[in-house]
């Protein structure tokens, strides 16, 4: 049986084929249109084009936002003028198959749960480390949405009282202490003080700003303050997943974007992190950490997964 999977990003739209195993049979890509009804028409025209090249029975579409309970409705969309916008009927009306609807996170998070990190678990916990922080819970096998659609924003937990502000207009959410750009002002604010920043400081001298992935460059050759950007990130991550095993008590977190790329540079000072936050740490079973597998495809496979067809009671 094979499903469309679309996932909408900021700056690109990437669709696929995807077979009943996670396997994507045909790829598109276009850029995203800034006009929403310029970005739905985009998103009908791939679907169709994929559409009438193979069999398909069902589209999955992934998107930054809060979704309704229906899976019906984007409430708010963070980079995308979105309020209460009707997606699924607005796509149904020129797709000829059912349409799926999902959080772009949580879209993520069941790809890795059915495919990937987190296939020999039911209960699971991903995190996302980009510009943000996003995340997706699946308990009992079952990707969790809450009462009204949006639970699972862990990025948006608050992390530190008065803390920072975040773009969702609240401050001290845990995407500003633990994500992408996080370890960019970290790496800037090492830089500022001197001492071991100082490869920091020569590199921002150099190119006008500390890039992420020069950051990542710099931990991969063991620069102390790069490592140290990196550790006050992971402490921060890791905490909170000690908070969130005390309330999920997950088997498995998996860890996905760009910053997860370092792998155990960044596993280890999160599992750290984690076990000194976690209730009753001794005694009690404790969850693995991984990093996530399917990398920038599993928004579209995890759409084209939680599609549902006709047949299958849609």
């Amino acid at each position: 049986m094979l499903k469309v999977g679309i996932d909408i990003g900021g700056t690109k739209i990437a669709g696929g084929v995807v077979d009943a195993e996670g396997r994507i049979i045909e790829r598109m890509r276009v850029e995203t249109p800034t006009d929403v009804a310029d970005l739905e028409r985009a998103v009908v025209d791939m679907a169709n084009a994929l559409r009438e090249r193979h069999d398909v029975t069902a589209v999955g579409v992934a998107a930054a936002g809060f979704i309704d309970a229906e899976r019906a409705t984007i409430i708010h969309a963070p980079n995308i003028a979105w309020r209460n916008e009707p997606l699924k009927a607005n796509l149904e009306a020129h797709i000829p198959v059912p349409v799926t609807i999902e959080n772009d996170a949580n879209a993520a998070g069941w790809a890795e749960f059915r495919f990937g990190a987190g296939r020999d678990v039911e209960h699971m916990v991903m995190l996302t480390m980009g510009t943000g922080v996003g995340g997706a819970v699946v308990l009992d096998g079952q990707l969790y949405h809450g009462g009204h659609g949006i639970g699972g924003e862990l990025g948006h937990m608050r992390f530190e009282r008065n803390g920072l502000l975040c773009g969702c207009g609240q401050n001290g959410c845990l995407e500003q202490y633990a994500s992408g750009r996080a370890l960019q002002r970290e790496a800037n604010a090492i830089a500022d003080a001197g001492g071991i920043g100082t490869a920091l400081a020569e590199l921002r001298s150099e190119q006008g700003s500390i890039p992420g992935p020069a950051i990542s460059g710099l931990i991969l050759a063991g620069d102390p303050g790069a490592t140290e950007a990196l550790r006050r990130v992971a402490t921060a991550l890791g905490e909170a997943c000690g908070g969130f095993q005390a309330v999920l008590d997950p088997q498995a977190f998996v860890i996905g974007g760009g910053v997860a790329q370092l792998g155990e540079h960044l596993l280890g000072p999160v599992r750290l992190a984690y076990e000194t936050s976690l209730p009753g740490f001794g005694d009690r079973p404790i969850a693995t950490f991984a990093v996530a597998e399917l990398g920038n495809d599993a928004g579209l496979i995890g759409a084209a997964d939680l599609a549902t067809a006709a047949d299958e009671g849609a």
